[in-house]
């Protein structure tokens, strides 16, 4: 799988969750966290799809999303 294909991948299975548990926020700012994130496991060697996904997750839950995010999820 190509490196373009592994990204792809990884950040629509990391989309898909964030939008289907209503965690997503502005698709701009949440698009670059998640390839942010991504693109630092990459360096560090990183290639499973699923797990650039969940670190990716991960990354984002622990950001400065914006309160309109913080606040659909939780309530």
């Amino acid at each position: 799988m190509s490196i373009r294909c592994t990204v792809e991948s990884a950040f629509f299975i990391a989309w898909s969750f964030l939008e289907k548990t209503g965690e997503l926020g502005p698709p701009d700012a949440s698009a670059n966290i998640l390839l942010d994130a991504i693109e630092a496991q990459l360096k560090t060697g990183e290639r499973r799809p699923l797990m650039l996904a969940n670190k990716a997750i991960d990354a984002y839950r622990n950001s400065n999303r914006p309160l309109a995010a913080r606040e659909a999820r939780l309530g």
